[in-house]
Parts: structure tokens; C-alpha cells; sequence
């Protein structure tokens, strides 16, 4: 092998190397955020105050999720419980069946599912209709007498709760 092409191999074989080793925290950098499963916070529900006891109350609330470089802000609702005994429910706002929005009927005390007339008691109980399970509760926390949640979706149909 002449020197010339000797030389002409090597500096493109270390050119070549150098140019991997930069590439790859650049790749790494650029295709991570997509792997990357959505990140949710707590997001303000409202004020204990409002909350009257044994009287379901839908709480709206603003929430933003990044999904990678996707950053969104939706307005979202839940229906929250405050119980006699002083302790909160807060129960996602879809039913279990088909993901269709329920509501509460004050003059039945129930919540009823219109799509397929699935009733639901002020605990979330199945009482009947298709179903598979009680309403979705979520995780909640009270900072003084402001109310939090973390927005979370659940698979519909399912007899198991299975988190999206």
C-alpha cells in the first residue's frame, strides 16, 4: 500500500469515528423527549368550600401534559365527593363502560351514564347497566383548602382499572 492512500484511509477512518462519536448524544438528544411517557402534575380542582357534604359537585380545572416536545393545555372536569366523615372522592368524569360522560341526577341521588343506562351510586358502585366496573377514582391532595388531582385516563370496558 502506497503511503498516500495509507494516508488518505486513515484520516477518513478517524473523520468517520469522530464524526459517530459527536452524532451520538446528538441523535440521542433529539429522538429521547419521544420515548418519553407523558408527565402529568397536580393541577388545581378547586376550593374545599365548595364541596358541600353527600352533594357531587363537577370541578373543572385547567391541565397542560408534555409528551415529548408536545406541551398541551386542555380544560378538564371531575366529580368530587365530599363524604360525611370528612373525607374526599374524586372520580374521573368518563364511565367505565364506553368512556361516555355521566352526570349526577340530584332527584335520584345517582349518576347516571346516558349512552347506555349505566347507574352508578354516590360511592361510584356499579348498581346496573353494562358497566364492568365502578367509576375510576383519581389521586387527590388538599394544600390548605384548595383541592389537586392528577389527571389520568382509563381503558373503558375493561373489568380491571387500566391506566392509558
Amino acid at each position: 500500500m502506497e503511503r498516500r492512500t495509507f494516508l488518505v484511509r486513515t484520516t477518513g477512518f478517524i473523520m468517520g469515528f469522530i464524526g459517530i462519536v459527536l452524532s451520538i448524544p446528538l441523535v440521542g438528544y433529539l429522538i429521547s423527549p419521544a420515548f418519553r411517557r407523558q408527565t402529568r402534575d397536580w393541577a388545581e380542582a378547586g376550593v374545599l368550600g365548595e364541596l358541600d357534604i353527600g352533594v357531587p359537585r363537577e370541578l373543572t380545572y385547567v391541565v397542560t401534559v408534555q409528551d415529548g416536545w408536545l406541551k398541551t393545555t386542555a380544560m378538564k372536569s371531575v366529580w368530587a365527593v365530599r363524604r360525611p366523615d370528612g373525607e374526599i372522592t374524586v372520580f374521573a368524569p368518563l364511565c367505565t363502560h364506553l368512556g361516555c360522560g355521566y352526570h349526577w341526577d340530584s332527584d335520584d341521588r345517582l349518576f347516571k351514564c346516558p349512552c347506555h343506562n349505566s347507574i352508578f351510586d354516590i360511592t361510584g358502585k356499579v348498581l346496573s347497566g353494562p358497566a364492568p366496573r365502578p367509576l375510576d377514582r383519581l389521586p387527590l391532595k388538599l394544600d390548605g383548602d384548595r383541592l389537586f388531582v392528577i389527571d389520568k385516563q382509563f381503558k373503558s370496558g375493561t373489568s380491571r382499572q387500566i391506566e392509558l
